[in-house]
């Protein structure tokens, strides 16, 4: 089959002409406010840049001024005869001077504006090259070798590189009708040299701002990490947590069934109505404890994959504390527990939690703080337990923990979800402490 080439038509032609001039409108022709960013580094560095770019404005004024006075000075002097000017005076060379700097100057706010400024300028030497005389290096003098590539890089520094190429492209193109008109491309002009000088400015720019780019990705991307790390670090206690405390309401509900079953043998003579209602509230636990186990079946799997404890494994509760310390102090560390109150009976979930939280403080004080003195105190309440756990600083230092880090989400989480509230901080002895408070009632939050 063949296929007839699409001809473009003059219409085709300049559409696409017209498409590209809106484009190169909506790119340069714009005075929004762009700032150049700070260095990275020392906070004495990070200013760096600014002040470097304030002293190359002063620069090219003094340098601008300077070489145009000389050129255009009094055509009676040895200075401005040796450099064949006619005329141009202070009232003049001064202002153009002062633009060129202030193009520099601006560039570092607005860049696409500074870049029009610095157009202008050069637009404006051409013309005095050619009203006033001879001038084989104009448009691009030799102060133009530093402040116009200088204005075309600190544009390229905040514009994509789209925008710094039209801007660049319109450059050489200007410089080389002027070149023509002023120059005549004469061979000593410095127009290419100034030609390749800007180039190098703009693909410099573009590379520097690619790298920041891509460095703020990659910072972007690790504290995106750092939340899906701590997110998952959370939904993993959350599982964790229902997994014990399913434990716990299936004990009960177990507790609950043989109740209902032997409570009609222990009354004398029960009737019928009792005896139904024993019977549906022993066939209700029954039920919901196959629900429960069935649950459990699931969240036992999954903890299984994840290599997590045995199915079958006890809950620890705060009787257990003496082993927990004693594995402490095995590792190095010294503890010493108080407890203080009228100890109070604690539900299941708060025993738990208690313990978890404890075990996860004295894991922390192994990793962070290797031979330090530990104190846990258990204050019990009328409200609750209160549970704070302090140790001091570390007599080495701390090997390299990797992974670690995401403890305290876990301790906070367990105490929200028994409705109590945790606390944590460095010590004024450079230590670390935990501090968490427990409802006695342990209502589980969902």
């Amino acid at each position: 089959m063949l296929r007839v080439a699409r001809v473009n038509t003059p219409t085709d032609v300049l559409s696409r002409l017209l498409d590209a001039l809106r484009t190169l409108s909506t790119d340069l022709m714009t005075a929004e406010r762009d700032p150049l960013p700070p260095m990275a580094g020392p906070r004495w560095l990070r200013r760096l840049p600014h002040v470097l770019v304030v002293l190359l404005a002063v620069l090219t004024f003094v340098f601008s001024a300077n070489e145009l006075l000389l050129r255009f000075g009094d055509p009676h002097t040895a200075a401005s005869t040796a450099g064949g000017g006619l005329g141009m005076g202070p009232q003049l060379a001064l202002p153009i001077a002062l633009a060129k700097g202030g193009a520099v100057l601006l560039a570092m706010s607005r860049p696409v504006p500074a870049w029009w400024l610095s157009m202008a300028m050069a637009s404006v030497v051409a013309w005095a090259a050619m009203v006033y005389g001879p001038g084989g290096e104009w448009p691009w003098a030799y102060t133009g070798l530093l402040a116009d590539p200088l204005v075309l890089l600190l544009l390229a520094l905040r514009v994509p590189v789209r925008v710094a190429g039209e801007a660049l492209g319109l450059s050489l193109g200007l410089g080389l009708a002027l070149g023509g008109f002023a120059a005549g491309f004469q061979n000593d002009s410095p127009l290419f040299p100034g030609a390749a000088v800007s180039v190098v400015a703009v693909v410099l720019g573009a590379a520097l701002r690619g790298r920041r780019e891509a460095r703020s990705s990659l910072a972007q991307q690790a504290v995106l990490t750092e939340e899906e790390r701590a997110r998952r670090t959370v939904l993993e206690e959350r599982s964790r947590i229902a997994r014990e405390l399913h434990d716990v309401v299936a004990h009960h509900m177990s507790v609950i069934s043989i109740q209902a079953q032997v409570a009609p043998h222990l009354a004398t003579d029960p009737s019928d109505e009792l005896k139904e209602n024993l019977a549906g509230i022993r066939q209700n636990a029954v039920d919901a404890l196959t629900e429960l186990r069935r649950v459990l079946g699931v969240l036992r799997s999954e903890a299984q994959d994840a290599g997590g404890a045995a199915p079958h494994a006890p809950l620890p509760t705060l009787q257990r504390l003496g082993a927990l310390v004693e594995n402490a102090r095995a590792a190095g560390l010294t503890v010493r527990c108080d407890t203080s109150g009228e100890p109070r009976p604690l539900t299941p979930g708060v025993e738990l939690s208690a313990y978890r939280i404890v075990q996860e403080a004295l894991s922390n004080a192994i990793r962070h703080a290797p031979g330090s003195t530990v104190g846990i105190e258990l204050a019990h309440n009328r409200g609750g337990l209160r549970v704070r756990i302090a140790n001091t600083a570390p007599r080495a230092a701390a090997p390299p923990s990797p992974g670690a880090g995401h403890g305290l989400l876990g301790m906070r989480e367990r105490a929200t979800m028994l409705g109590g509230d945790l606390a944590t901080g460095p010590t004024p002895d450079g230590g670390y402490e935990v501090t968490a408070f427990l409802p006695a009632g342990g209502e589980t939050r969902t």
